[in-house]
């Protein structure tokens, strides 16, 4: 009987309706969850019946079941935090993890350090990421990111950089006194270097011209520092020879003599490079970054080493790359590892498995690893966090409009009663 068949219609609408509601209230409940993605429900029809057999035409519906649950992958408010560690996906991806039942992918970004220094999710799965070789360069090994070593090792320097300049007005012929060098010199100046264990000596810089453009450069330690030195005195360790064009730009460099031995067991021979720029012949540079020898007074303009003591781990960050720099008491900087995003061919296939993780599977497709900002992947924002992407007001029209199709459902279901009922009262 047709009445018969109405029931059962209105019976699939309520199951349909009840589950889209269930689907509202897991959207609602999770309006605070950071990086989670509402989902809708998508309905489909059930196989018709026709009245006209294989003629087709004049079908009547079966009633409506729930045919796919959805995410809706919009991207959520990115808001800024003060944690340091706490990262955000703009864009397409996931973070990879790994944890006690294997690979997992999420959007949430609310991360921490664990008593091993590793860097986990709130329940202690790994984040993974490229890991940086020993000179900073993030290469394409993927590891579990964990905490650098406390302790950096110290950099002995082997090249000292300086920009000077040498007045062109100096008398020449000055005989230089290795015991008495600021009276010897027509320009003295200072600056620093680190042997192989990273203690720090003062260099003393004395020029002297030797001829018109032709200046000789000497490098003193103090007499106690160095092998074979003695106390209150100075001892040679470097000496060379610059020459200047005619204009004051710096022509040629020539080394002529080094001797860089510190004591307290420093290595032995240490080769420091002193640079003074670009010169024209030496370096086939233009002379013009390079030190000059102009009628002005004689000034160390600028100058730098690349050497440091061995350093204390005072700080991490996160850059806007998702790359892990760590910070030491040396003043040095060090790229540690770079965050691992996967994207998806069909990331709504992904499957839940809960605690805001997601699951490979066959309507995904697999993984595809790679670093922020490059394939299509979504750029890493540091001291950030993704919020849900649910919209209340929208939840709450969606909410009124389920309800009142399961009310409409269930009131079809009372009519087609009523309408047995008067069947079954034609008998008396």
């Amino acid at each position: 009987m047709a009445v018969l068949t109405s029931m059962y219609s209105s019976v699939t609408g309520l199951k349909a309706h009840g589950q889209a509601l269930s689907i509202v209230a897991d959207n609602v409940a999770n309006a605070s969850t950071n990086g989670f993605k509402s989902s809708r429900a998508e309905f489909q029809d059930l196989l018709s019946r026709s009245l006209k057999g294989a003629f087709g035409g004049n079908q009547i519906g079966r009633g409506a079941k729930l045919g796919a649950v959805n995410p809706i992958l919009v991207q959520g408010n990115v808001d800024n935090t003060d944690r340091v560690t706490d990262l955000a996906i703009n864009g397409n991806g996931y973070f990879v993890v790994d944890g006690y039942d294997g690979r997992a992918y999420t959007r949430n970004g609310e991360l921490h350090f664990d008593k091993e220094g590793y860097l986990v999710t709130s329940d202690n799965y790994h984040l993974k990421g490229f890991e940086a070789n020993p000179d900073g360069t993030i290469t394409n090994k993927l590891e579990d990111i964990r905490l650098p070593s406390a302790l950096v090792s110290a950099k002995p320097s082997k090249t000292v950089r300086m920009d000077i300049n040498l007045d062109s007005r100096a008398p020449k012929g000055r005989v230089f006194n290795v015991n008495d060098p600021y009276n010897s010199s027509d320009f003295t100046t200072g600056v620093e270097v680190y042997d192989s264990q990273g203690a720090k000596h003062l260099i003393t810089m004395a020029f002297n011209k030797v001829e018109d453009g032709v200046w000789e450069w000497r490098a003193l330690a103090n007499g106690s520092e160095v092998v074979n030195g003695g106390p209150g005195q100075y001892t040679q360790v470097g000496l060379g020879r610059l020459t200047f064009t005619p204009e004051g730009l710096l022509n040629t460099e020539e080394v002529l003599e080094k001797n860089f031995n510190f004591n307290n067991g420093a290595l032995p021979g240490q080769d420091i490079v002193f640079d003074f720029g670009e010169s024209i012949t030496t370096d086939g540079g233009s002379g013009y970054k390079a030190s000059k020898q102009y009628g002005s007074k004689s000034d160390l303009m600028s100058w730098s080493q690349d050497g440091a003591a061995a350093g204390r781990l005072t700080g991490l960050s996160f850059d806007d790359t998702g790359v892990l720099t760590a910070m030491y008491s040396n003043g040095t900087t060090k790229d540690m590892y770079q965050v691992a995003i996967a994207k998806f061919q069909s990331p709504e296939g992904l499957y839940k498995s809960g605690s805001n993780k997601m699951r490979e599977s066959r309507m995904s497709g697999p993984p595809a690893i790679g670093k922020p900002a490059e394939g299509g992947r979504g750029q890493v924002f540091a001291k950030a966090i993704e919020r849900s992407t649910t919209d209340i007001a929208k939840e709450f029209v969606n909410m009124i409009q389920y309800q009142r199709n399961f009310q409409a459902n269930a009131k079809g279901i009372s009519t087609a009663d009523e309408m047995l009922a008067d069947v079954i009262n034609i008998k008396r």
